[in-house]
């Protein structure tokens, strides 16, 4: 049956084929075909996983090899894919929070003129992303891995006949591609080292490796992992992206495409083992990340981007518990999971809002919606709860694991994610505050009211996963699940119970929801957002996101454009104006020797006397010296 596995990449794939080809006789019913094939990937990913379930513990890794895709000399790659313990966990959370998310979309793109196009770059995007997490070689996986860039291309820049649109699609594509180039270089040296890209087989030859090597190759696939998770400093284009649909963000920015990079630093424990310097480069940028990506979710009143601004900063905790090796690779994974379904959840309950609210995305334009999106709000809620850590919710298990192992490694490592989960508190309660409690502010012609069933079934679901997610924790399932691949967790001494951790991390999000609350639930609300001058410098730097894009265009951009200009200018005086100026100069040249060339047969007669009679002056000259 794992000889099937490649059909979980073929059916959306076909998929997209099918939407993309069948032409507008389709537009009626190309959204059935592409949920459809997401649902059939859906299936038979939880076959395939059962029947892991079902096999010893040595025996749950299942390569399959389609053909060979490269072979040059020493160079050989084969397509082939393993489906094993994590590959399995991600085939369900893509497929499967991929389906609903398709689902969600038959009624929020129903009025959408190019639906069938929109189905269709969504089973791209699966096929890609199914591809990058089954692959056997790094060099499938990045073939994977462009794809996802590709697909979230087309995605974010659906809407193309807005300039924003266009223009935050164009920068996720110009931002990836500099992380991309991170990964190729690590793709390179890893044949330069070891004669191969399978991933496999790096990771059994890495500890053979020098420690420059080991370190290098962790760096380089740490930048690919920054550009595709939208960590420091790589992070500018996530919240530009929000300009796409809104199942676009909830796909791509919450359940799939962020995690790649949690995906690459796990897949790559090894590479990552070998090197102390790695492992604190990854605790460094996902600790940095999940307390910007805070700062920012406190500022946005635009309420996908203030959940954009979470996503950094939960994806951030991710790249941390990965950071912190073999102890935090499980938890790493298990709150990739946990998040996947609670900020799915977020995400299309924010799209049922503005389903509501035509379109308005301005917090501030909202207030007291409870009553009339009560589904919305329930599941919205529960959600809320989720990523708060509130105990029984999902999140309570897996951020709240992240915080204990940091603690375990390091004290201000783990103070910095504390901090962290305070925050997150403080801006959720604070969305939840602007968007359904308070008072109503929204204008006169706008009549809110709950989405349709085929939006609200998935929020259900997507609000079900965020309370039952931590049952993956029962009896430490997930850690033991995990372990052939990460390897076994050694757990560290926290130098007090784990109750009184526990007690000390709920304490510090329920002082987050209380501060919250005090400031927006007991005051009223702006019904515009106020002018940067009349906001304190915090809150104007996380408008700004840490002035991230003002960064980004003093460092690249205007040098960029200069040095554009500079050759521009140079290849036209300089190259051009050698080549031009040379036959310019034979022209000249060419144009003076011609003169004499008149075709009078006298004049020629004129020329040849008058040489003559200097010859022979010169003779006569010669002769009286």
């Amino acid at each position: 049956m794992f000889d099937l596995q490649w059909l979980l990449i073929a059916i959306p794939l076909a998929g997209a084929a099918i939407l993309l080809t069948w032409g507008k006789e389709a537009d009626g019913f190309g959204h059935i075909i592409g949920t459809l094939a997401s649902a059939a990937s859906f299936v038979l990913g939880v076959i395939l996983f059962a029947q892991l379930l079902g096999k010893p513990e040595d025996d749950r890794s299942h390569t399959t090899t389609l053909f060979t895709w490269i072979d040059a000399g020493r160079f050989h790659v084969d397509m082939s894919f393993t489906f094993d313990q994590l590959s399995g966990l991600f085939v369900l959370l893509i497929t499967g929070v991929g389906t609903l998310i398709h689902v969600y979309s038959i009624g929020y793109m129903e009025h959408d003129e190019r639906r069938r196009r929109f189905f269709a770059f969504l089973n791209l995007f699966i096929a890609a992303m199914l591809t990058l997490v089954l692959a056997a070689d790094y060099l499938v996986m990045f073939l994977g891995w462009e794809g996802v860039g590709l697909a979230s291309y087309l995605l974010i820049g659906f809407w193309q006949h807005k300039d924003s649109a266009a223009a935050a699609a164009k920068k996720a594509f110009v931002v990836n591609r500099v992380g991309d180039l991170g990964m190729a270089l690590a793709i390179m040296l890893m044949f330069a080292q070891f004669g191969t890209s399978a991933v496999e087989a790096v990771n059994q030859s890495i500890p053979g490796a020098s420690q420059s090597v080991a370190t290098a190759m962790g760096l380089l696939l740490l930048l690919g992992a920054c550009g595709k998770s939208a960590q420091v400093p790589l992070q500018s284009w996530l919240l530009d992206a929000m300009e796409g649909p809104t199942p676009v963000s909830a796909l791509i920015h919450a359940a799939t495409m962020v995690t790649a990079g949690v995906y690459l630093v796990v897949r790559s424990a090894a590479v990552f083992d070998a090197s102390e310097v790695a492992r604190n480069a990854v605790i460094i940028v996902g600790l940095v990340t999940l307390l910007v990506g805070a700062w920012i979710g406190c500022t946005k009143d635009d309420i996908k981007k203030a959940l954009a601004g979470s996503t950094m900063s939960q994806i951030g905790y991710m790249m941390l518990a990965a950071g912190l090796g073999p102890a935090g690779y499980a938890f790493a994974i298990f709150h990739l999971i946990t998040h996947g379904f609670f900020k799915a959840n977020m995400f299309l309950g924010a799209g049922s809002v503005m389903h509501g609210m035509n379109d308005d995305v301005e917090m501030r334009h909202y207030g007291a919606l409870r009553k009339a999106m009560p589904i919305t709000f329930a599941t919205f809620a529960l959600g809320y709860l989720a990523i708060i850590g509130f105990p029984g919710f999902s999140g309570f298990f897996s951020k709240d694991k992240i915080i204990e192992t940091a603690f375990g490694e390091n004290f201000w490592v783990g103070m910095g994610a504390l901090i962290g989960a305070g925050v997150t508190a403080f801006y959720m309660t604070r969305l939840m505050m602007m968007t359904f409690f308070g008072d109503q502010r929204w204008k006169e012609d706008v009549h809110p009211h709950e989405s349709p069933k085929v939006m609200t079934y998935p929020l259900i679901a997507l609000g079900a996963l965020s309370l039952l997610g931590g049952l993956l924790l029962l009896g430490d399932w997930i850690v033991e699940w995990l372990e052939p691949v990460v390897g076994h967790a050694e757990h560290h001494e926290l130098g007090i119970p784990v109750w009184l951790m526990t007690v000390i991390i709920t304490s510090t999000a329920a002082l987050g929801v209380g501060l919250s609350y005090l400031t927006y639930g007991r005051r009223p609300i702006a019904g515009e957002t106020p002018s940067d001058s009349s906001v304190s410098i915090w809150t104007r730097a996380g408008r700004h996101e840490l002035y991230g894009n003002e960064i980004n265009d003093a460092l690249a951009v205007r040098p960029t454009r200069h040095l554009t200009r500079f050759l521009v200018w140079f290849d036209r005086m300089g190259v051009d104006g050698l080549v031009t100026g040379i036959a310019d100069r034979l022209g000249d040249t060419s144009q003076f020797l011609r003169q004499p060339q008149t075709g009078y047969v006298r004049s020629y007669a004129l020329m040849m006397f008058g040489g003559a009679a200097l010859v022979l002056l010169a003779l006569l000259a010669v002769t009286l010296a």
